[in-house]
């Protein structure tokens, strides 16, 4: 193994561990009880984010069920070089937030006059802040932040354009996101507590288990469920879908998202006998998508949170960035060839992100190789194995096309309708539910 690759694999594992989580946890309750405050769940909500508007009907109920303050903050939302790809971010977010709004509770709302939520304009986008502001500190802030949110993204919250207004909210958001900033993170829809930060809706039930070990929920309870209010009821396929029902699904091979979602797309599609295409794409930082240091860091610790939580094997690296992918993409064309390729993808995973093989030598790659059921000359000799490059540039180029950019995404095409696409490990079960939903098998 290299000595690049040894030193990223130690920083990604000592990044990772219990060990760390609990000295940033100690030190941050340490340091709240040197200023003499009390335990305080801190929340950053951006009025025009769709992921905030989601958040905000999920605390009101998570917000009674805690001994815990929720201290809510303004924030502007995350710079550019956090949104991965800029010019795709924004249109992805609406899309995705709008997708699964109703299996939460209420659906992003539609102004009068469009087919799908759009973003408001920025004079109310102000107006909503300011009248939040003043709530900030009240008792009601979750019941106006909600229904500030329905009037801004109904379009139906009278602009605000005075310039004091502006000034006003502009320091306050200033203000926000210089805290969130300062404890560690970037996105608007989080909720930081003592040391650890939670992302969206999905994560409240990890913030509950947390708060329920520490003794400040009702442990009896079970665990909050985000998707307990929702006015769109969830479909599980119930058997093999529709033949005309394709698939594609956009793995990378230094991805720890792909990494614990690779074995359940791989059990949906065993279950569903779904029309698979496989398309993995090279690793966002190969491909010169920015990740600051908040960002990777935040990703990382986030993986081995859900790791543990489903009890997924997790957490020995080996970090295959640079020629270590590279010498395991060599290898994928020989795979698919065999009909292995999903085999592959997810030994070589596995390798990287669980059992800590050095997939940085071709002993390690061996492994790999075996651990997926395939013959090593016929896998490593196969004629295409040099024109791997092309095959992830023509997979990098669809995945861009459908308006993603990270992995591992999906897409879902069928005749007589449009295609549906999702990203992130989080929605394995959203595109379960468009396989059942188009195969009209309407268990919930």
């Amino acid at each position: 193994m290299r000595l690049s690759t040894r030193l990223r694999s130690y920083g990604m594992r000592l990044l990772g561990s219990q060990g760390l989580l609990n000295l940033n946890r100690n030190a941050a309750r340490a340091r709240r009880k040197l200023r003499g405050e009390k335990p305080t769940i801190h929340y950053f909500h951006q009025v025009d984010d769709p992921y905030s508007f989601i958040m905000v009907q999920q605390l009101q109920r998570f917000a009674s069920m805690t001994s815990l303050d929720i201290e809510p903050h303004l924030v502007g939302g995350p710079n550019d070089e956090y949104k991965g790809d800029a010019s795709r971010f924004d249109d992805w977010a609406l899309r995705d937030a709008a997708s699964i709004a109703p299996f939460l509770g209420e659906p992003i709302p539609i102004p009068d006059g469009h087919e799908q939520p759009v973003y408001p304009a920025s004079e109310q986008s102000i107006a909503a802040n300011a009248s939040l502001l003043a709530a900030l500190k009240g008792q009601h802030f979750w019941q106006l932040a909600d229904h500030t949110g329905r009037l801004l993204w109904r379009q139906e919250l009278a602009p605000n354009r005075s310039a004091e207004a502006a000034s006003t909210v502009a320091r306050a958001l200033d203000q926000g996101d210089a805290l969130q900033e300062s404890l560690g993170h970037y996105q608007g829809g989080t909720l930081y507590f003592e040391g650890e930060w939670f992302w969206g809706a999905d994560r409240l039930p990890r913030l509950w288990e947390r708060l329920a070990a520490e003794g400040f929920c009702d442990a009896a309870l079970p665990v909050f469920d985000p998707y307990s209010h929702g006015t769109t009821t969830r479909l599980i396929a119930t058997g093999p879908v529709s033949a005309e029902i394709k698939l594609e699904y956009f793995p990378s091979l230094r991805s720890p998202y792909s990494a614990i979602a690779h074995a359940a797309v791989e059990h949906l599609a065993a279950r569903t006998q779904v029309s698979l295409r496989l398309r993995p794409v090279m690793p966002m930082l190969m491909r010169g998508v920015t990740a600051p240091r908040h960002k990777q860091r935040y990703i990382l610790t986030d993986c081995v949170r859900e790791a543990r939580a489903r009890d997924i094997p997790f957490g020995n690296f080996v970090d295959p960035f640079g020629e270590p992918v590279k010498r395991g993409f060599a290898l994928f064309p020989g795979a698919l060839a065999q009909g292995k390729g999903m085999a592959f993808v997810g030994a070589f995973l596995s390798a990287a992100f669980a059992e800590g093989i050095d997939i940085d030598s071709e002993e390690g790659l061996h492994d790999v190789i075996a651990n997926a059921g395939l013959a090593w000359e016929a896998t490593h000799s196969h004629p295409d194995s040099a024109s791997w490059a092309q095959l992830l540039d023509d997979n990098v180029t669809a995945m861009l096309e459908a308006g993603l950019w990270g992995v591992p995404s999906f897409r879902i095409s069928s005749p007589g309708e449009p295609d549906f696409c999702c990203w992130g490990q989080d929605r394995i079960w959203r595109v379960e539910h468009e396989l059942a939903r188009r195969s009209e098998q309407a268990t919930g």
